[in-house]
């Protein structure tokens, strides 16, 4: 898919604050744009003032342009999960009321069915001891926020990072997901396991996921000479640089050095009745 705005597809999620939810969402790969908006109410060209009061119906929320083939609607469900209490129904940590709540507004049947199935799947993880009572609703219209919401963390980010400080939303997430995969708090985040084995190989899957190795001589890149970064297939993680790659005679992609050091992880291997360390 093209990256015109055309044809980026458009998701809309209602997270709480819809400051926090614009800036969570904005640093992802893919990404085009994050707007503040109002949506799920009843009154037409609501303001800001009028959400605020609960007597709209109108949550806050964002509306995301994204470019499907860099970041899949599934991806966003997994951002979405992970910034959010998705156990209140009563708001969304200090800013309380319907109009706070969290919710997921589906545009079409597809997205239904994913955020559906996305929000057993939180279920069922067992990551919450409480049910997992985020609305799955169909989306009618949105309502941009006035100009001043828009990029709010970026215009005003004293009073933003003061604001988030004492919200309790970080100090919740890092409780819940503090075991979340390197690199998701930078924008890059790895798919559940279901659009794994739809977008992997069955190779780049046991490889990736199941602790294969690929034979040596005999493998996409072990010979690859074209100028460029290689990136995690998973996550889209920057791995290594071209210019670092050398032929160590393996049959395997060697390089010297990472690209990004803390993107890289070392673990002691004596699988083989010696001692090896990998890297993954």
């Amino acid at each position: 898919m093209s990256t015109n705005d055309q044809v980026l597809a458009i998701a809309t999620f209602a997270g709480g604050c819809f400051w926090c939810t614009e800036s969570d969402f904005e640093p992802f790969d893919g990404i085009r744009e994050v707007i503040s908006g109002y949506t799920g109410g009843h009154e037409e060209n609501p303001r800001y003032e009028e959400v605020c009061s609960g007597r709209t119906g109108h949550m806050e929320a964002v509306q995301i342009r994204f470019d499907e083939d860099l970041i899949s609607y599934e991806q966003l469900l997994e951002i979405f999960w992970r910034h959010v209490d998705p156990t209140d129904p009563g708001g969304q940590f200090v800013d309380r009321g319907s109009q706070y709540r969290s919710a997921i507004f589906y545009h079409d049947e597809g997205q239904r069915a994913s955020a559906l199935r996305s929000k057993q799947r939180l279920q069922d993880s067992g990551k919450f001891s409480k049910p997992i009572l985020t609305e799955v609703l169909p989306f009618t219209r949105f309502y941009p926020a006035e100009t001043y919401h828009q990029g709010y963390h970026k215009k005003n980010p004293l009073r933003y990072k003061l604001y988030r400080k004492h919200s309790g939303r970080d100090q919740f997430l890092r409780a819940v997901w503090s075991n979340q995969p390197t690199g998701a708090s930078r924008g890059y985040l790895k798919p559940p396991d279901d659009v794994l084995r739809q977008k992997l190989s069955a190779l780049q899957y046991q490889v990736t996921q199941e602790e294969a190795t690929e034979p040596p001589f005999d493998n996409a890149f072990w010979n690859h000479k074209t100028e460029g970064i290689y990136v995690d297939i998973v996550s889209g993680e920057p791995l290594f640089s071209s210019t670092h790659k050398f032929d160590s005679g393996t049959g395997w992609p060697s390089f010297y050095r990472p690209l990004v050091p803390e993107n890289i992880v070392e673990r002691s291997d004596q699988r083989l009745l010696m001692a090896r360390t990998e890297v993954r």
